[in-house]
């Protein structure tokens, strides 16, 4: 009876491991559950536990989800390992990717067998400011997942990439001209630094240059000029067309900064757009590359109302 107990206590330990863990355990956790060898043996040939790779088991069943074999992954690798490449640019929501197959970089120049399921990628750069936890998994930093896709994406992909970190305010220029100053012969590097360049050689544009690009821009394509600067149902934005009900926010590179920002824009965004706005977004190298792109986007916008809608 008390053999029963222990027993049963370890794997109520097990369980509620597992459902924090995606489904997934480790040797170690087990052995620290109260499991000996043969305990785990027998839970093996009970279907109770399922190796999915050596020292790693799912628990209960073996239909583990996409994050539980990403943990899986990590646990066989070692504390050290980090989700990486188009894996962790999936994390990162830069690229999708349908892929069952787990890409993970350890730190070190050799000595591991591949793994059904996983891309091991070994490097004696990663360094740990290369490495950041998103959503309690280790993955590597948005500018070493831009270096390692440069060497399996061509050019034009890899630049979509990079407008997506913008895009989503990920992108941290210091810590990319780091990671490129740690990899200069890493495959792709020199193709990432001149897309990095090239993005990044636009001068912040002010305010009122801002005003005078959107204002020649809707005089040039024969749209009626916006308001400028001019708070909607509580904040400021650039432009406004009171009778479209539509709003449209200019972003620069150097607000690109933080995920904190981004989450607050977007939730701003949103409160508009319950309220009956339209909200569109262009970036400053947008308006100064792309402003035929932009018209004909505004000119597709407005052309969509019908006579003028309820003004303020």
């Amino acid at each position: 009876m008390e053999h029963l107990l222990v027993d049963v206590g370890a794997d109520a330990r097990i369980a509620r491991l597992a459902a924090a863990q995606h489904g997934v355990v480790g040797f170690g956790q087990l052995r620290a559950a109260g499991l000996g060898v043969g305990a785990i043996n027998h839970r093996l040939r009970a279907g109770r536990l399922h190796r999915m790779h050596r020292g790693v088991f799912a628990v209960g069943h073996p239909r583990i989800s996409h994050d539980g074999r990403c943990l899986a992954a990590l646990l066989s690798l070692g504390p050290r390992a980090a989700l990486s490449h188009v894996t962790a640019a999936a994390f990162w929501a830069l690229r999708p990717s349908a892929s069952a197959i787990i890409h993970v970089t350890v730190p070190t120049p050799g000595g591991r067998r591949q793994r059904p399921g996983i891309v091991v990628h070994r490097s004696i750069t990663l360094r740990q400011a290369d490495v950041t936890l998103r959503d309690g998994f280790p993955v590597t930093s948005v500018a070493r997942t831009l270096l390692d896709l440069a060497g399996v994406l061509a050019p034009g992909p890899l630049e979509r990439a990079v407008e997506r970190s913008l895009a989503l305010r990920l992108f941290d220029l210091r810590q990319m001209q780091g990671v490129l100053a740690a990899n200069p012969k890493r495959r792709g590097a020199a193709t990432l630094a001149l897309i990095v360049e090239t993005i990044h050689d636009d001068p912040p544009m002010t305010r009122s240059e801002l005003e005078a690009m959107m204002r020649d821009l809707c005089d040039g394509h024969g749209l009626p000029r916006p308001e400028v600067n001019v708070h909607v149902a509580g904040p400021e934005v650039d432009f406004f067309w009171r009778a479209q009900r539509l709003i449209v926010e200019t972003d620069g590179h150097e607000d690109h900064g933080t995920r904190t920002a981004f989450e607050r824009d977007r939730a701003r965004d949103a409160r508009l757009t319950a309220l009956g706005y339209r909200v569109v977004r262009f970036t400053h190298r947008q308006l100064t590359r792309e402003p035929d792109l932009i018209a004909a986007t505004l000119v597709a916008l407005i052309d969509a109302v019908r006579g003028p809608m309820r003004s303020e």
